[in-house]
């Protein structure tokens, strides 16, 4: 339906209409706190005598103006959209609105910190929401030059995509423009000329936000200013950071710069750190918001630092990926979005302090990548999207993880020089303007003479992971006589695809596990035969996929598997760690390696490891397999003995990153008799926990977990939040006041998270957190049919960002109670499935998701039980 929603057949009727649009934008932000007026004037050429229609999200159009003529806004206004009828030639159309502030992280963000009552605006755009502000062409391949002013309480900065200027104008705020009663003069900013660029990669940053500056000499001998914004009450964190988030950015230009031959484009490079952010950063020309989250008040793991970075650098490589060479409709986000994460872990990897980067890509990214293209609903890398809802619900494991893992793969198969070098002919080519796949590929084969066509059609046009097997056989003296990699595929998903990868053979020596030989090769088919291996001596373990070249699950053969469950905690390599231990994993969620076994090995491995981001997924696993996998019988028991090793393993380590990762897992795990003395403890300093700090962040996950098991209530939770009332500190109290074990909290937390509209993006995922925290089946028996009355309901009622917040969050929680009997979710599911055919696919793909973790967890928990018996 026309609307919000655009279709891929829309915006290709529409560009074939439409060519060279011309942008003015003008918003005035003294009108108060609801709405904003926004006046835009387009040209644009047309062909003369068809339709087309300009976007616009807004409370209500006051004006347009087409080629001299007004129209009456009550004809042309409907279904956000304005109708442009009778086109001629060259045209010009002005349009006056009154457009909507946002609480939901979508169009201009407004957010006020109660901590000092300050304002602070930002936008984000990105599916095309730049329709939120402005009246525009919302595609990607509708590139135009954009000219922004924007009217602001003088006492703010505002930012753009390119520099900009204020001046003094008469008049003052309105009521509600600023908290507390209060008003000001206004100043107004006028911004240069953008170069020509996609509406969604726009942005305008409005508020008293704190400011640190530095500058980076570019390769093309300019010198681009550098900015960094954020909170006043977030202003000591920042001042601790901001140097050393300089230096990791500017690492970042000269290592893009160099690896790909274009210096940086752009005029300046500002990063904007802004509350209730619904993603982790955007990359806007020029102008990145990020998270605030990132602004460290408290103590965080140092994989929290590294995704930090990471993040950085993921959002400058978008500068040449995506945003200077710009996908031409939403089936090609995936480029974006995988060479930003392949490109930034390249970077953190070998220019920046984190080397063991590709290590924390296999644990985190590519974990995340396999889980979800072993899901239903898996699809392509070039996925199919017939419009927004399809792009929306494609930010996920395909196009970010496992993309930028078949990226690795790419550059492998083709030999690094030849990979970059066809890269930078791609940006030389394609600057400024839109580029398909097609067009990278070309480029590449040119380059390295590979057919990447054929390449592309089994890695990116198909679904599915492959899994590879080894098959060794010895005489014997343990002398290997036959050696093959044997590779499966799904049934549902059956392509058998080329890898380039690498086997590795490590041996026990000194008391670590230690890499003694590796042979790189080209595998293809069901059984591909290694003789240079034959005749060599068996290792203690062999590692296909040695260095994680290729995307694919790993079996071991017999002696490998037993030698690594009692041996894991002595490899010596990072990466040969985290790509073992991701194998076991998997073994774990596909009923092939007992629940127990995998959280005891893990958690003997813990006693060990160091390497951050591979510690917490592997405290994520354990939580996961204890809670859900183990059989039903076992589980308390299983529970409750991994969360004593936790807190006896953190004794061991006072004052480390691993101890502050323990203590944060334990505190999510422990529910036994000891747990209320312990817990209290932490919070009065008289723990035996000795070298953690309980800062604000630790006090109240401390909190949260008390609340958790019934430890404290309403009462004690705000209580607490009096004493430092901050933005986070509400975030954080909800979602305390949303985990405690009762039907109330439950029936509370639902409600806010449906009904109360004052409540922030981050808010709202606060509350479902905190609403899905319990293990309690009983807690949820309600919810299993309530939720699937409801689902419509919030489909139909709230945006698309906030329904997948309640329903499916990219990363878990929301409302589905995972918790309740998984057969009675299964069976409420299938009834919802078959009474909904016609429900939206995007709304369809979210139950189907959630309705496959529940019957992994009913098959999974089958498995172990039978073990028992």
């Amino acid at each position: 339906m026309p609307g919000v929603n655009l279709t891929r057949v829309e915006a290709e009727e529409r560009f074939a209409t439409v060519s060279n649009p011309r942008y003015w934008v003008n918003v005035d932000l003294t009108k108060g706190d609801e709405t904003f007026v926004s006046h835009t004037k387009v040209t644009f050429d047309a062909v003369a005598g068809r339709s087309t229609f300009l976007d616009l999200v807004a409370a209500e159009v006051r004006s347009v103006r087409l080629n001299g003529k007004d129209l009456d806004p009550k004809a042309v206004f409907a279904d956000s959209r304005i109708q442009l009828d009778n086109l001629e030639e060259h045209n010009e159309v002005e349009v006056d609105a009154l457009a909507i502030y946002s609480h939901t992280g979508e169009g201009l963000h407004r957010s006020v910190d109660p901590t000092d009552g300050n304002v602070y605006l930002y936008t984000q755009f990105e599916v095309p929401d730049a329709r939120r502000v402005y009246s525009v062409f919302d595609q990607p391949d509708l590139k135009a030059v954009f000219s922004f002013t924007v009217t602001a309480p003088e006492s703010w900065t505002v930012l753009s995509i390119m520099p900009g200027k204020a001046e003094k104008v008469e008049g003052e705020t309105e009521e509600g423009t600023l908290t507390g009663g209060k008003k000001e003069g206004i100043k107004r900013w006028s911004f240069e000329d953008t170069p020509k660029m996609s509406s969604y990669l726009t942005a305008i940053i409005a508020g008293p936000y704190a400011s640190w500056h530095t500058e980076y000499n570019n390769e093309d001998g300019r010198v681009v200013p550098m900015g960094i914004y954020t909170r006043q009450s977030l202003k000591a964190g920042m001042d601790r950071d901001a140097q050393y988030l300089f230096d990791v950015t500017k690492a970042g230009f000269a290592f893009y710069a160099k690896t790909w031959n274009v210096p940086y484009p752009y005029a300046k490079y500002d990063q904007i750190f802004v509350p209730e952010y619904n993603a982790g950063a955007m990359e806007n020309i020029g102008t990145v918001t990020i998270r605030d989250q990132y602004v460290f008040q408290s103590k965080v793991t140092d994989a929290l630092v590294d995704r930090r970075d990471e993040t950085i650098l993921h959002e400058l490589a978008h500068m040449w990926f995506g945003d200077l060479v710009t996908m031409k409709w939403w089936n090609d986000l995936w480029l974006n979005e995988s060479f930003a994460e392949f490109m930034s872990t390249l970077c953190t990897a070998e220019a920046t302090q984190w080397k063991s980067e590709w290590a924390t890509f296999t644990s985190g990214e590519k974990s995340w990548g396999q889980a979800q293209d072993q899901l239903p609903t898996t699809h392509p890398v070039v996925a199919e999207i017939n419009d927004l809802h399809d792009t929306e619900v494609n930010f996920d494991g395909i196009t970010y993880a496992k993309g930028g893992s078949l990226l690795k793969q790419l550059m492998a198969y083709v030999g690094r020089d030849k990979f970059f070098e066809g890269i930078h002919n791609y940006l030389v080519k394609y600057q400024y303007s839109n580029a398909t796949l097609a067009d990278l590929l070309a480029e590449l084969e040119k380059t390295s003479g590979r057919d990447m066509k054929a390449w592309s059609e089994k890695w990116l046009e198909t679904s599915g992971v492959n899994t590879l097997h080894s098959l060794v056989e010895t005489d014997d003296d343990g002398v290997i006589t036959e050696f093959e990699i044997r590779q499966t595929a799904d049934v549902d998903h059956p392509t058998l695809r080329p890898h380039r990868l690498r086997v590795g053979f490590y041996n026990m020596q000194d008391g670590s596990v230690v890499r003694t030989s590796q042979v790189e090769l080209d595998i293809d088919g069901a059984c591909t035969k290694v003789p240079q291996l034959v005749g060599q001596k068996r290792p203690d373990f062999i590692l296909l996929n040695d260095d994680d070249l290729t995307y694919a699950k790993l079996r071991f053969d017999e002696d490998s598997l037993n030698f690594l469950v009692e041996h894991l905690t002595d490899f010596a390599d990072p990466e040969a760690r985290a790509t073992s231990w991701l194998a076991l994993w998997d073994m774990t969620r596909d009923a092939e390696l007992p629940a127990k076994t995998f959280v005891q090995t893990s958690l003997k491995a813990l006693a060990t490891e160091t390497q951050s981001t591979t510690f917490r997924y592997a405290l994520s696993e354990i939580q996961k397999a204890a809670a859900y996998y183990v059989a039903p019988s076992e589980r308390e028991m299983v529970l409750s003995d991994a969360a004593r090793e936790m807190w006896r393993l953190a004794l061991l380590k006072p004052g480390s990153d691993e101890q502050f990762q323990l203590v944060g897992a334990w505190l999510s795990l422990a529910a036994d008799p000891a747990f209320a003395d312990e817990s209290k403890a932490l919070l009065a300093g008289t723990s035996a926990m000795k070298g953690l700090e309980v800062d604000n962040n630790m006090r109240w996950s401390i909190l949260r977990a008390q609340a958790r098991v019934g430890l404290i209530g309403d009462f004690e939770i705000e209580e607490e939040l009096a004493k430092n009332d901050t933005t986070e500190n509400r975030e954080f109290a909800m979602g305390a006041r949303a985990a405690k074990p009762t039907p109330e909290a439950k029936a509370w937390a639902w409600d806010e998270a449906l009904h109360d509209s004052k409540l922030t993006n981050a808010q709202i995922g606060e509350v479902v957190n905190g609403f899905s925290s319990n293990s309690d089946p009983k807690l949820y028996a309600e919810y299993v049919d309530k939720f699937f009355d409801t689902i419509n309901w919030i489909w139909e009622n709230k945006s698309f960002h906030m329904a997948e917040n309640i329903i499916n969050p990219l990363r878990g929680g929301g409302l589905y109670p995972h918790f309740a009997d998984a057969g009675k979710l299964v069976e409420a599911g299938n009834a919802w499935l078959d009474k909904n055919p016609d429900a939206a696919r995007a709304l369809r793909r979210m139950v189907l998701e959630n309705l496959d973790g529940s019957r992994r967890d009913l098959r999974v928990r089958a498995y172990n039980t039978t073990l028992g018996e």
